[in-house]
């Protein structure tokens, strides 16, 4: 392990906030480490000064000579008329081969290299943005809210390439399944104050609880003993045989000192209005087909959304989870076919980027007051402002200075101000730290009403959705399993993507058969068993793979080792095996 970047004795201010107090930090070239904070803490100053675009008002950042910085552009740095393969030789000066090559790793198929970069959705520029940024060889990564508008494909594929990288990285998420997943240590600002965890996010949050628990109640005890103590002084300091004591206990007192509570701040509390559970479909789609005048997204679509669930909306980006959200709002008319809500249902809407278009001269309080439902008292608005943490003198901020997840969250303050038995959300976690979208969560779990939402956030789709409808191949269906079963499949899709293709481009094309044979329903059901036995199998490998691997690290007799990397080689040559079983399941398969 190798120290490549480090912030000492850092200062960095803002106007009245203190964002680095004196703090510092140690990154290594070994080091997967999750950045995570409230909104406006200073997560992102923090990058910018790490990659030298911001300085600092006093401190220092040491860069070793090692440091091979790396970061995910979040602007568009592609030229006009580039295409993916142009763009790539561009930016890293290197080979065809080597782009292509690289391209590969994030299934970036042959045919997308000679398309423009331009013409591609947000989730395809972003693997075009990670092959560029593994061809410059880094050693360290910076990647600031990497998963933000990514659909779930591409984060796996993002997941799979930075638990592979050998390098470190500094991650900021508010996805907590994402950190949990390729982060082995975390970093907290809080108070301008960096503090570094040697574990995951969960382990963090759950170690920071307990401490805080454990504070509260020495802090209890420390509280009875100094009124123990006070009531003896008040009794005794005036009586002359007792003086002596009372003053032994008052030095006593003095030296009672509470504890600072562990990383506390002010947390968030809310509810959703209280809402009549009700019965039956809340909407009803009868052959609907949504789109555009001169594009159709799908068609056919025929589903009902009941009382009281929670429906997340799934699918990849581009297949129109955002246009089939639209059209149920009345944002855009359908095509064709019947959208019916249910009779008194009361629909409120939280869109992508609704905080783009608030009124800019309005200050905090000014927009609640327009926003909350008419009896709504001075005081709830007041209490509803303060549980988004918009209290004191921050309730007169004007809208044009807040951040964007000061927006988010006033957004949605101005949904709790309104009477609503059905919510419609369309990401309504982004830009919000890991803590408000737990509070949201957890407001959304107890509200009453109906739920149909879209998000990219595994660990919030995990805690909410209690049903699954899936847009994908021009269709809008009712997904019949569970959300954690829909992502078992994509993963086990992407998996299956990448063994092909890698097997594929490893084999000679097979002669092809002048007339194939047709399957019949019985064969393919045990194609289909064998398939999955042998991905079980491979996956089994896999896992033993990196348990030989991590004992090979930490062996230092030779023969152990000598004896573990022949056991590993005898793994692989049984994996490759296994592979080719697998692309010869697959390909009979597709034929029949």
């Amino acid at each position: 392990m190798a120290v490549v970047l480090q912030l000492q004795d850092a200062h960095k201010r803002y106007g009245e906030q203190e964002l680095l107090d004196g703090t510092g930090c140690a990154l290594a070239d070994d080091q997967k480490v999750g950045l995570i904070g409230r909104n406006g803490a200073g997560k992102s100053t923090i990058c910018r000064i790490l990659l030298g675009e911001e300085e600092l008002d006093q401190g220092e950042v040491v860069r070793s000579r090692k440091l091979r910085l790396g970061y995910l552009r979040q602007h568009d740095p592609f030229l006009d008329g580039e295409t993916v393969l142009g763009f790539l030789m561009r930016d890293s000066g290197q080979p065809e081969w080597r782009c292509g090559e690289i391209a590969w790793q994030f299934q970036l198929p042959d045919a997308m290299l000679d398309q423009l970069v331009r013409e591609l959705s947000g989730g395809w520029q972003t693997r075009v943005k990670l092959a560029a940024l593994l061809l410059h060889d880094p050693n360290l990564l910076i990647l600031d809210e990497p998963t933000n508008f990514l659909d779930l494909r591409t984060q796996m594929l993002l997941e799979e390439f930075l638990q592979s990288f050998p390098g470190g990285c500094l991650i900021v998420s508010h996805d907590r399944a994402f950190l949990k997943r390729t982060c082995d240590n975390t970093l907290e600002i809080s108070r301008g104050q960096l503090n570094m965890f040697p574990g995951d996010v969960d382990a963090y949050l759950e170690n920071l609880a307990e401490r805080r628990e454990h504070d509260h109640r020495v802090n209890a005890a420390t509280l009875t003993k100094r009124k123990q103590l006070e009531t003896f002084i008040n009794k005794n300091r005036a009586n002359a045989n007792t003086a002596s004591q009372a003053r032994s206990k008052a030095k006593q007192l003095e030296r009672l000192q509470l504890v600072e509570v562990q990383g506390e701040e002010a947390e968030i509390h809310f509810s959703f209005p209280e809402v009549q559970p009700r019965q039956g479909p809340a909407l009803r789609v009868e052959q609907l087909a949504i789109g555009y005048s001169d594009y159709e997204v799908a068609s056919g679509i025929q589903l009902d959304v009941d009382h009281g669930t929670r429906v997340g909306i799934v699918g990849d980006n581009g297949q129109g989870k955002t246009t089939f959200l639209r059209t149920i709002c009345n944002s855009i008319e359908p095509l064709a076919g019947q959208l019916k809500w249910g009779f008194g249902c009361q629909v409120g809407v939280y869109a992508q980027h609704v905080y783009t278009t608030l009124p800019e001269d309005q200050t905090v309080e000014d927009y609640l007051h327009y926003q909350a439902a008419e009896g709504t008292t001075i005081q709830q608005v007041k209490d509803v402002a303060g549980s988004f943490l918009f209290s004191g003198e921050l309730v007169s901020k004007r809208i044009r200075v807040l951040s964007g997840g000061e927006r988010a969250r006033l957004v949605l303050a101005g949904l709790l101000l309104q009477k609503h038995n059905v919510l419609v959300l369309d990401e309504p976690g982004n830009h919000l730290d890991v803590e408000t979208v737990d509070a949201l969560a957890d407001a959304l779990c107890r509200y009453q009403g109906t739920v149909i939402f879209t998000s990219h956030d595994r660990h919030f789709m995990h805690r909410v959705a209690t049903a699954v409808i899936e847009v994908r191949d021009r269709r809008v269906t009712s997904y019949p399993a569970s959300y954690d079963d829909y992502v078992y499949r994509v993963r086990k899709e992407l998996e299956a993507g990448l063994r092909a293709e890698h097997a594929t481009r490893g084999t000679r094309e097979p002669a092809k058969s002048s007339a194939p044979r047709k399957l019949g329903g019985r064969e393919e059901r045990e194609l289909q068993k064998k398939l999955k036995a042998v991905e079980r199998k491979i996956a089994k490998l896999d896992e033993d793979k990196r348990t030989i691997h991590e004992k090979m690290l930490s062996t230092t007799e030779a023969q152990d080792v000598q004896q573990l990397h022949d056991e590993l080689t005898a793994m692989g040559s049984e994996v490759e095996l296994l592979e080719e079983q697998w692309l010869d399941i697959f390909n009979e398969l597709e034929s029949g």
